[in-house]
């Protein structure tokens, strides 16, 4: 049950006195749809960034930051419009302004009703997943400019599925719907008008005046996005209030949105990693949290348990083309030891080197309190060692090789780091050398519109009608 104490007090928010005489009537025939919408966003918004927090509020917490949110939003209707006392908004689809200020019910209690959350500690519900990542979605496709980034698109022959604003000359053969109407009759009217002759309707056409659009080839794709769970993600940055977990969950959560609704025929898979690594179902991004510092050691940045079980899930997935997209704001501090030779060996060069196997007892309370089964499948014994900006040699050459194996398995491996600190770039350049893939620095601001964009044009090949 949601509790409703300490709300009391600001129920009187949600109601409005009758129309006072002698005042003009409003005109409410024609329901500003597009004011029910924004403040219904506002408070859906506010509820999916409250679940990305590290550390998410209670039913209760978020009643009280829903109820301040519609509180300024009802002040700033008023100042705008100077409207007192008037009848509220008609209702739309799913929830208005009225059903909030009229019913007298938390709004909290009425978002449940609605389907949009659930009386449970994990409180977003499927619904509210679903159409909370769609908002954020939107924002983040709002704020996506064409040519932003620049991404590389591999070049091939074939039928298009998507029209592309390039055009190239017509070949006689080809699809005559794709022609391009205007620049066709463009070049028409500049060769009639370069060799002097009088322009007449109806223009002589010549094949050589054709252009056509090109095409690209819609591809279908197996991607495992391994995000990075070590204690240094919960940083918060210098780009907005959003910490480094919270702003690539936000990404992901989009990008997942948008994988749904457009590409169905695609496999997004997520991976959580820190010491060890643990397939995460796409409805838990927004509850990922960091590994804590402190009595073990899972809080180390082990990139080879990412690459093995990433690797696992999609050689297990039936796709022609394979990514992995490791998302990190530093360098691999832990690696796998295969076999007690390696053990021995780094000891011998550093006797005072530290390896860890987290005990059952550590695995079971991950996944009873974060719902994470960690995988020991890929390795048990880890080496351990920090060296502040930079790489330990040998984490390092493991590493590398790891990737190297997933490229030789025909999976593409690409990099985005999200940090304000380049220096940690250099390795993660070189790794990319090695795998022949391609690295990102980026703020933390921007990986949402990196992450999409990157996708989006991962799914393209540019198409040159025929040869």
């Amino acid at each position: 049950m949601v509790r409703h104490r300490h709300h009391i007090s600001k129920n009187f928010v949600y109601f409005l006195a009758k129309q006072r005489d002698g005042e003009p009537k409003q005109d409410d025939s024609q329901p500003d749809q597009h004011k029910v919408s924004n403040v219904l966003d506002k408070l859906l918004l506010a509820v999916g960034r409250e679940a990305l927090r590290e550390t998410a509020p209670s039913l209760q917490a978020l009643e009280q930051i829903l109820q301040d949110i519609l509180v300024q939003e009802l002040r700033t209707d008023y100042q705008k419009n100077n409207i007192y006392n008037s009848k509220m908004l008609q209702p739309s689809e799913s929830i208005t302004v009225e059903d909030l200020c009229r019913s007298g019910m938390p709004i909290v209690r009425q978002l449940i009703g609605k389907g949009y959350l659930k009386d449970s500690p994990r409180w977003l519900s499927n619904k509210g997943f679903k159409d909370i990542g769609r908002k954020i979605l939107n924002d983040v496709l709002k704020a996506l400019k064409p040519g932003d980034f620049g991404m590389h698109e591999s070049k091939n022959i074939g039928a298009g599925s998507f029209l592309l604003d390039t055009t190239r000359e017509y070949e006689q053969g080809n699809d005559f719907n794709l022609i391009n109407v205007p620049k066709s009759l463009l070049n028409t009217i500049q060769r009639q008008a370069g060799s002097n002759r009088k322009l007449e309707i109806p223009f002589d056409f010549h094949i050589e005046d054709f252009e056509e659009y090109e095409t690209v080839q819609d591809l279908s794709m197996a991607v495992v996005y391994c995000i990075d769970l070590s204690s240094t993600m919960r940083y918060s940055t210098m780009f907005g209030d959003l910490s480094r977990i919270e702003a690539a969950k936000r990404a992901l959560w989009s990008l997942y949105i948008l994988n749904r609704k457009s590409f169905p025929s695609d496999s997004v898979y997520i991976v959580g990693f820190g010491a060890l690594a643990s397939k995460v179902a796409p409805q838990d991004i927004p509850y990922l949290k960091t590994f804590e510092p402190g009595s073990d050691f899972l809080h180390y940045t082990n990139y080879q348990a990412a690459f093995r079980l990433a690797s696992k899930i999609l050689q297990r997935d039936g796709a022609f083309n394979k990514r992995i997209v490791l998302i990190t704001d530093g360098h691999p501090s832990a690696c796998f030891i295969d076999d007690k030779s390696e053990q021995d060996m780094i000891l011998s060069q550093r006797p005072y080197s530290h390896f860890y196997t987290p005990s059952k007892e550590l695995l079971d309370s991950i996944k009873l309190h974060q719902d994470i089964k960690l995988e020991t499948g890929s390795g048990e014994l880890i080496y351990l060692c920090y060296r502040y900006r930079q790489v330990d040699p040998y984490i390092g050459q493991r590493t590398i090789v790891e990737a190297r194996k997933c490229r030789n398995k025909g999976i593409v491996v690409d990099t985005i780091m999200i940090s304000e600190d380049d220096s940690l770039l250099g390795y993660v350049n070189e790794m990319e050398k090695y795998v022949k893939g391609r690295s990102y620095y980026i703020n933390p601001g921007s990986i949402d519109k990196i992450l999409l964009n990157d996708y989006l044009e991962n799914k393209k090949q540019t198409i040159h009608a025929q040869q």
